[in-house]
């Protein structure tokens, strides 16, 4: 199996936010979406430059691309593996950027490579605000990860640079000043088989970007144990289908070990979760509203999934650095200890129950740096980097096997 090597409490707000809605007897905007969702990357586009400026970066030896978004934090909204009629490989809530109308809590416009600060939960948490008890009514993604831009500081052909300084303030009551520079590249169609360490075959079309995301304290106080401690948190949203299932390769898996925390939303169902010793596989067709995480000690630094109805392999990988280190706890809970968290989480949307609305058919794949222990002026790098391959099963299918050590034939939970 080839190993890689690199220099969401979502539905909850959403279900906050659908309650409200129905209670105030309002349309809602975050809500199953009314827009139709278009086919095709070009359709996207142009949906999306009609309500937001839009960037893109387009491949000079393929027709890979990329659409991003200042006004949600230099989101990459979306790409394609085949120019505008190629399907758009990102998530994006029509429904909501239409409506228009800021909304409660968060405002989840979509995005396969969005920028967030952990921890969502725990004493340390930047989601909660002093004081406020950890329930959906005082849940708020504060506003610089939520509605406010990062500025374009500069741009190339091939990549955009956003900066934006933000002050955060913790569960605790310690604000943290932050500087986010956010790098993101666009990988040319030629260099993508370096970064997978294998041949591309001429017939698999593919698209493959990264971000560097880094965080610098530029306060005077020390980011500590105490104080609490930042990490980057990147989240993508990509669209579910009937046969669409997460790729988890594990290490130090075997009889009596637990690598997977499916403690987010309750057990995920049997038929929807499948750990062996090397692989989980977890079913994501927006079926059933589950999350799963995994800590450092079970986990490589890269992920994926299969969509076999599109034939779309899609791989992230992540930085990983080598040793022991914290991660930081999302868990809605002060009691727990909070640096002992999940490098990887995987997402699936699903109905919310209550009569409520689903936020949308998407999943998610996401990861995290390691809790950042910085001195004024220090800073720390995070890379999250998305590859999507798409074409015939038999030509995915060594890819597969070279890069998870499976077969798409197995891929799937039954």
């Amino acid at each position: 199996m080839k190993r890689f090597v690199l220099c969401s409490a979502l539905f909850l707000a959403a279900c906050g936010q659908q309650k409200q809605r129905q209670q105030q007897g309002t349309q809602p905007g975050n809500g199953p979406a009314t827009v139709s969702r278009p086919e095709n990357f070009g359709a996207d586009v142009a949906f999306l430059k009609e309500h937001t400026e839009t960037i893109l970066l387009k491949d000079s030896t393929s027709k890979a691309a990329i659409a991003l978004a200042p006004a949600w934090q230099g989101r990459v909204m979306t790409s394609t593996v085949n120019g505008d009629a190629g399907r758009s490989l990102g998530w994006l809530n029509h429904d909501l950027i239409a409506d228009g109308k800021p909304q409660p809590h968060i405002n989840a416009y979509g995005g396969e490579d969005r920028f967030w600060i952990g921890p969502e939960g725990s004493r340390n948490s930047f989601y909660f605000a002093p004081g406020d008890s950890f329930d959906l009514v005082h849940w708020q993604v504060p506003a610089p990860l939520d509605t406010e831009p990062f500025p374009v500081k500069s741009s190339t052909r091939a990549s955009v640079i956003f900066e934006r300084d933000m002050a955060l303030t913790n569960h605790k009551g310690n604000t943290f000043n932050i500087k986010v520079t956010r790098t993101v590249t666009l990988i040319a169609r030629r260099d993508i088989g370096n970064y997978l360490g294998l041949d591309l075959p001429k017939k698999v079309e593919a698209v493959a970007y990264h971000s560097c995301n880094r965080i610098t304290n530029t306060g005077k106080h020390k980011w500590d144990t105490a104080f609490g401690m930042p990490s980057v948190w990147m989240l993508g949203m990509f669209p579910a289908s009937a046969q669409n299932t997460v790729i988890i390769p594990i290490r130090n898996g075997g009889p009596g070990k637990q690598p997977v925390n499916n403690r987010y939303f309750g057990k995920v169902p049997e038929e929807r979760l499948r750990v062996n010793e090397k692989v989980v596989y977890f079913k994501a067709d927006a079926g059933h509203r589950s999350k799963i995480g995994l800590p450092q000690d079970f986990v490589y630094n890269y992920l994926g999934s299969y969509d076999a109805e599109h034939h779309v392999l899609t791989i992230v990988q992540f930085s990983l650095p080598a040793g022991k280190q914290r991660y930081v706890n999302s868990s809605w809970d002060v009691r727990e200890n909070p640096f002992t968290g999940d490098v990887i989480n995987a997402y699936n949307d699903g109905p919310p129950g209550e009569n409520l609305p689903q936020l949308g058919r998407f999943y998610e794949l996401e990861s995290s740096s390691p809790a950042a222990a910085l001195k004024p002026g220090g800073n720390l790098e995070h890379y999250h980097r998305t590859i999507h391959l798409s074409g015939d099963e038999k030509h995915l299918e060594p890819i597969a096997l070279q890069l998870f050590g499976i077969s798409l034939k197995a891929v799937g939970v039954k």
